[in-house]
């Protein structure tokens, strides 16, 4: 593991900025709906092809391209173990939980499991290999995918396994160290698909919002352990993980586990101020497409200023749905104007102290404690 120089690590870190376009936005241009683009290969290979050029159009070069990937499924794993994928009329892909208890769960996850054919992989590998032929010569992204342990341990047992931790603990160990064999399973048959090696030297990244439900004083014994068997099984290089809605007394458990990058993403009971004074690890501050709704342009200008003036390495939005309309979409280009104010203050020398100088009075009151009102 290349553990960061948590003195340094921010500071290396820098400052860097990302808007880019979502698979919603494609459906919401298109006016394709949501299920027929996540179960219909030509509903999806026209969603790229017609609603790539209108965003393209509409937001310019400085918002990044849907990469080109099968619909956003992140229950390939737990599906390939038995979980039902639920596709609903007008809303995202849902799952079953399967396992009434964690006795039913251990004995389940010893068993050996086919991931190339179990559960909806062979159908999502067709549909690989049809948008393959749709857009031949490029690259088509398999989004049939899996999560952290612990949220995939909630997918499994429910919301059981929130009594499970206090009433069973060492059945849980137990579970979580199986859900981990399960989940490396899972990531050597992607790795099988794609082409890539099983241990990526350079990095890997995790998805667990699920993890912020286990309490603080449980962080050490039923998440850091079963997090850093599961880098271990991925990388031997950088860690990364997007982690929503921890809480401050969890922080310092990313230096614990060596990260390099967190991303809270959508997280309430955060701001950058807590992040930059409860752990050293470098840190991102996004800027969710329904906080738009609350936000004016100027106010989307002072939340970027404000977030770098508070110590986030980098600020990041993406075009959902709510965004490809106005007056949203006007805000999205304030977000990128005032990141590359930012980006060109620091390549002339500014410091974070100077950042801070360009939030307006406005937002020095509403940023962070009444942001969201």
């Amino acid at each position: 593991m290349q553990r960061p120089n948590y003195d340094t690590a921010r500071a290396e870190a820098g400052f860097r900025w990302h808007v880019a376009h979502s698979q919603g936005a494609l459906r919401e241009v298109t006016g394709i709906p949501i299920r027929d683009f996540n179960l219909q290969p030509e509903a999806c290979i026209e969603a790229y092809r017609r609603g790539r050029p209108i965003l393209d159009e509409m937001f310019g070069p400085d918002v990044a391209p849907v990469g080109l990937a099968t619909p956003a499924v992140s229950y390939g794993h737990v599906n390939g173990l038995g979980s039902e994928l639920i596709f609903p009329e007008g809303g995202e892909v849902a799952h079953t939980h399967i396992y009434s208890s964690l006795e039913e769960g251990i004995e389940a996850l010893q068993r050996p499991v086919d991931f190339a054919t179990a559960g909806m992989a062979p159908f999502f590998l067709d549909f690989r290999r049809q948008m393959e032929a749709a857009f031949p010569g490029q690259k088509i992204g398999l989004s049939y995918g899996m999560e952290g342990p612990i949220t995939t341990a909630w997918e499994l047992r429910g919301s059981g396994f929130f009594t499970d931790i206090f009433d069973q603990p060492d059945a849980v160990r137990e579970f979580l160290r199986l859900v981990v064999e399960s989940l490396l399973q899972f990531h050597r048959f992607r790795c099988s698909v794609d082409g890539a090696d099983v241990i990526n030297p350079d990095g890997a990244g995790m998805v667990d919002d699920i993890a912020s439900n286990i309490p603080p004083h449980l962080f050490a014994d039923l998440v850091v352990p079963y997090w850093d068997a599961w880098y271990r099984g991925r990388t031997t290089g950088r860690r990364s993980a997007h982690v929503e809605d921890l809480r401050p007394a969890q922080l310092p458990f990313l230096e614990e586990i060596g990260l390099s990058f967190y991303d809270p993403s959508i997280s309430h009971r955060l701001n950058p101020k807590i992040i930059r004074d409860s752990c050293r690890v470098p840190f991102g501050w996004r800027l969710g497409s329904f906080h738009y709704l609350n936000l004016t342009a100027d106010d989307v200008r002072d939340f970027v200023f404000q977030a770098v003036a508070d110590g986030a390495c980098s600020v990041f939005t993406y075009t959902e749905t709510l965004l490809v309309h106005e007056p949203q979409r006007t805000k999205v280009f304030a977000f990128i104007e005032a990141a590359k104010q930012v980006e060109k203050a620091f390549q002339e020398g500014a410091g974070r102290e100077d950042i801070a100088r360009l939030v307006s009075d406005r937002g020095r009151a509403k940023f962070w404690d009444h942001w969201l009102e």
